[in-house]
Order: C-alpha cells, then structure tokens, then sequence
C-alpha cells in the first residue's frame, strides 16, 4: 500500500469515526427524550391547556402559539428572503457594495438569537408600538430567520447552470421570464430546504420570543395578532428550569420536548420530501 492510499484511509476512518460518534450523541439525546417522554403524550396532553400551575393538563396553548407565530414568521422572511436572493444572483452588479451586502448577510446569520430578540423589543415592540404581541415576536424570529432564507436561496440559484439562463434569453424572453420559467423552477428544491430549515430553527427559538411576546402562562389562546402567546420551546425551558416543583413536572417537561422535537422533524421531513418531487418533476 502506497503512502497516499495510507493517508486516504486513515482519512476515510476519521470521517466514519467522527459520523458514527455524531450519530451515537443523537440516538442517545433522541431516546432519553423518547423514553421519558412518550408517557406523557396523551390526547388529553395534546389538546388541553395546562392545570394546577402546570402540574397536570395539556400544552394546546404553547402549540397553537407556536403555529401562529411560526407562520406570521414565514410570511415576513419567505418572499422577501428569496426576492433578495434573486436580486443579488441575478440582477446586482459584482460590486464592493454587493460583496459588502453579502458579507452583512453571512455575519448576520451569526448572530446571537437573543440580539434579535433585544432588536425586537426596540423596533417592534417599542418604535412601532405592536406591544409583547404575536406580530412582534413572528417579526423578530422573521428577521431572525431572513439572512438563512436568502443565503440558502443564493445558493440554490447558483447551482442552476448559465445556459438555462442562456437559453431562455435568445428565444427572446426577457431576464425575469428567464428567470421565472427556467431558473426558479430549477433552483425550488434547494430553496425549499433552506426556508423549512429556517423555520423549522424558528419554531425551536426561545431567546427571540422572550422579550417580545411569549408568556409564562395564559389560561387563553391569542385572538388577535397583538395578543400574548405561549409558546413550546418557552414552556419547556419554564418547565425545566424555572417551575416551582421541577421534579414534579419533569415528565411533562419531556413530553413537551418530544412534541416539539417531533414539529421539528415533520417540518424537515416535508423539507425532503418536496425536494424529492421537485427534483424528480425536473428530471422529467
């Protein structure tokens, strides 16, 4: 065996060794979850709000607030996240200032959540005078959650070959006609994954909603945009660190961990499945 097949194996052993490791942490973390967690799911779990300060009852509160706000969070960052992608790959002019933008873009998914969630309560609660509300805490993760959308999108867009492009415009189309008959539909499976990702990161955030409008406990669901919400990964934080008798709620703690890891999961799951349709519909 030569030196260089040597050095290919051993790499190739650091790579399964580092996998398997990661995969180990994961099954271990996922099934203590499971394991503590599954006695708690219920239908009454599911679909009651929480009693006697949160020793027995449900979690429907901390589902529908999340629900809410994780869509009012896809609505903000969605469209405006893939139009700026196709505005910086398609249409801006290689500059200092496009390359300045971009470089803004990055840094900014970097971020600490809790620096959006102080930049929310300063815009969205305070300047624009929406309150602790629903519409300020899905804002505030919609910001959260922009520079993903766009970075994913960007990418996406530049794996979609200059000839789709090429071709479209010498039959005539204009760029935009281009772009949406050739590009977008090209560059959808990558863009799709990006964007459930994100939100998917959103519905899991806690810092964000923090100071912007979750609650510790309502006895109501939020009927209207500016109301205060519970919220999942809140409650369980509240469950397990912050509850007057911790040990007494640690199974309903787990079981709220499991329904949110599983929220998490489906919206990955959907993630792979449209990017499997989307990619066989472009094959054919």
């Amino acid at each position: 065996m030569t030196d260089k097949q040597r050095h290919e194996k051993m790499g190739f052993a650091l790579l399964r060794t580092a996998a398997v490791v990661v995969l180990a942490i994961l099954v271990i973390i996922l099934g203590d979850i499971i394991i503590k967690g599954a006695g708690s799911i219920s239908w009454e779990f599911l679909t009651q709000p929480p009693k006697n300060g949160m020793t027995e009852g449900g979690i429907l509160p901390a589902i529908i607030g999340t629900f809410f706000v994780t869509v009012i969070t896809a609505v903000l960052a969605v469209p405006l996240g893939i139009f700026a992608a196709i505005y910086l790959n398609e249409y801006a002019k290689k500059t200092k200032i496009t390359r300045l933008i971009r470089l803004s873009i990055r840094n900014l998914a970097g971020v600490p959540s809790v620096v959006f969630g102080l930049f929310g309560v300063a815009l969205f609660v305070r300047l624009f005078g929406f309150g602790a509300s629903l519409l300020a805490a899905g804002m505030t993760l919609g910001l959260l959650t922009l520079p993903v959308i766009i970075t994913a999108s960007e990418e996406a867009l530049k794996t979609v070959p200059n000839s789709y492009r090429e071709g479209a415009l010498a039959l005539g189309a204009t760029r935009w006609q281009a772009i949406k008959t050739n590009v977008l539909p090209a560059a959808v499976p990558g863009i799709l994954t990006g964007v459930i990702l994100g939100l998917a990161r959103a519905a899991g955030e806690t810092a964000p909603i923090l100071f912007t409008g979750v609650a510790f406990y309502l006895p109501f669901l939020p009927n209207s945009w500016f109301s205060q919400f519970m919220a999942l990964p809140y409650h369980l934080y509240i469950m397990a660190t912050q509850h007057q008798s911790v040990q007494q709620v640690r199974p309903l703690a787990y079981g709220t961990a499991l329904v949110l890891i599983a929220l998490v999961f489906s919206m990955n799951m959907i993630a792979v499945m449209l990017r499997s349709y989307y990619r066989r519909k472009a094959v054919r």
